[in-house]
């Protein structure tokens, strides 16, 4: 194993410690912010059913590892696309922006093979289409409206019930879908890594073309992420749990459940989403059904922004570190 590849496992477990508690306050602000959970409680939840999410496929690993890039690449453009979305990550995460993980290394991944080929027609723009550009945009549209349909009935289903009453059973069920989420968000975001590891593997020799995520791979990320989220991103979650609308328990419920659908269903079909984007979008429309004015949209706007923004950005660093490995090497 060549010391180049050794730089990639080694930060593409930063990467996945650092979108474990990067993306933390996706599955449980709502909880915490609802007080249906304590802190410690809810980050011990989340830890483990990342954990488990992480091990269960890894249709969206395959995505990384086959669906983006179309010709052979060196190990150190793995290692540049890995430190263009550590950056970016931990910038976003010092400024206190939800912004996307997944995106973030994609479009690294994406401007560190550019740089390397020096053109495009080495990315194979079809799958970037498919898997990355129009799930970018049908995600949290999806997760908007299933959140804002679901509201809608809740609020008609318990409206004469008290609010109390109806609060208390809801803080108990969030329970089941913060555990929901979480487990999602490890099924989706922890198979990024995999396969960025899986395919410095293969660009290393190590592994043959068209092989699977090695076992040992998958548990290091599902430890590595679990670990991650044990850490926690409360800078972010006080953005994620409130600062994007008031939300009660009933809320917090609706949020996390209809979150966790839509990002179950592109991990189905191998689509390495945002799960930032789905979660945000499902707490706007939750507030949206209340009133369309309780959503603070001066924020929701900042957010949608750092989303459009983090494939170019990423990919503008992902090409530079290309460039600054090259004068070493």
């Amino acid at each position: 194993m060549s010391l180049t590849l050794i730089c990639v496992l080694v930060f593409a477990l930063v990467f996945e410690f650092i979108n474990g508690f990067h993306d933390t306050a996706n599955a449980i602000a709502t909880t915490v912010y609802t007080r249906a959970l304590s802190v410690g409680k809810a980050i011990a939840l989340a830890a483990g059913m990342n954990f488990l999410g992480a091990l269960v496929s890894e249709n969206v690993a395959r995505t990384i590892t086959e669906g983006l890039i179309g010709v052979q690449i060196e190990e150190y453009v793995v290692l540049a696309a890995l430190i263009g979305a550590i950056i970016w990550n931990l910038f976003t995460w010092w400024r206190a922006i939800p912004s996307s993980s997944s995106h973030a290394l994609i479009g690294a991944l994406i401007g560190a093979c550019i740089v390397y080929t020096m053109g495009i027609d080495g990315i194979k723009w079809e799958g970037v289409l498919s898997k990355i550009v129009i799930p970018l945009f049908t995600s949290p549209i999806m997760g908007f409206f299933l959140a804002f349909t679901m509201m809608k009935l809740v609020n008609k289903a318990f409206a004469r019930l008290a609010r109390n009453k109806v609060n208390g059973v809801f803080r108990r069920l969030q329970l089941f879908s913060a555990a929901l989420v979480a487990f999602s968000h490890g099924n989706n975001d922890a198979q990024k890594t995999m396969g960025i590891i899986t395919l410095a593997l293969i660009t290393g020799g190590i592994l043959p073309v068209g092989t699977g995520v090695p076992i040992w791979v998958k548990a290091l990320c599902a430890a590595t992420i679990a670990l991650g989220t044990s850490i926690g991103g409360w800078k972010i979650m006080k953005t994620m749990g409130g600062g994007v609308t008031k939300l009660n328990s009933a809320g917090g419920f609706v949020a996390q459940t209809a979150s966790a659908a839509v990002i179950e269903s592109m991990s189905f079909i191998g689509a390495p989403i945002s799960t930032t984007q789905v979660i945000s979008s499902a707490v706007m429309g939750v507030g949206s059904a209340k009133r369309f004015k309780s959503v603070k949209w001066k924020i929701a706007g900042d957010i949608a922004l750092t989303w459009i923004v983090t494939l170019p950005v990423a990919a503008l660093l992902g090409g530079l570190a290309v460039v600054i490995i090259q004068l070493f090497i």
